[in-house]
């Protein structure tokens, strides 16, 4: 069976005004869609057909040297972990361990917002920003371009920015400091964040 794109976790017009109906209508509708159709032809027929998505990425980045399948499908599984970072009235600050351990391995969540929302300004052309958890608990902000994730590398990432233009561009165009601070403050669904985290430590 091929791929099929997984629904929203909220209605398109949901994360209005901090996010447009029209950028989701293009940037889920559109965009995410056509990473998953073009993964779709490109295994079609081989036994990645039979893998989970997680396992398509891993096959496809090949150590290091990626095959043709893996921009379209490390594409899918980012965009489908992006979507599930943000809720409607999301921000403030997170709570409980996840927030002993945000403290501890930045000194504040000021600081923690000040260097991932720097991952995001700093990735020249294409990418994301990243928190990401090892088993201790400790937390680490990374950016990766293009279609790359954490998973490729054995880590196990909490939390996702896109900052591919298409992300923003419809609702704030070339401005994506603005787009990553509305992001931070008021998009991030820290109970998700939470819940990956706990799972990262158990």
């Amino acid at each position: 069976m091929p791929f099929t794109l997984p629904p929203l976790p909220y209605a398109m017009d949901a994360l209005e005004p901090h996010m447009s109906k029209r950028t989701l209508e293009f940037h889920y509708g559109k965009h995410h869609q056509a990473y998953l159709d073009n993964m779709n032809k490109q295994i079609a027929g081989s036994e990645l057909e039979a893998k989970t998505l997680e396992g398509v990425v891993l096959s496809s980045w090949n150590n290091g040297s990626p095959t043709p399948v893996f921009n379209n499908a490390a594409q899918v599984w980012n965009h489908t972990f992006f979507w599930e970072n943000m809720k409607p009235n999301g921000g403030g600050a997170p709570s409980g361990k996840l927030a002993d351990a945000i403290n501890a391995s930045f000194g504040s969540l000021d600081e923690f917002k000040a260097q991932f929302k720097n991952a995001g300004a700093t990735q020249f052309g294409s990418g994301w920003a990243w928190l990401v958890a090892d088993k201790a608990g400790k937390l680490t902000v990374e950016k990766t371009p293009n279609a790359v994730t954490p998973l490729v590398e054995g880590k196990t990432p909490i939390l996702t920015m896109d900052v591919w233009e298409h992300a923003y561009y419809l609702d704030v165009q070339n401005r994506r400091p603005d787009y990553m601070n509305t992001f931070v403050e008021k998009l991030i669904d820290w109970e998700a964040v939470a819940k990956r985290f706990e799972a990262a430590t158990a």
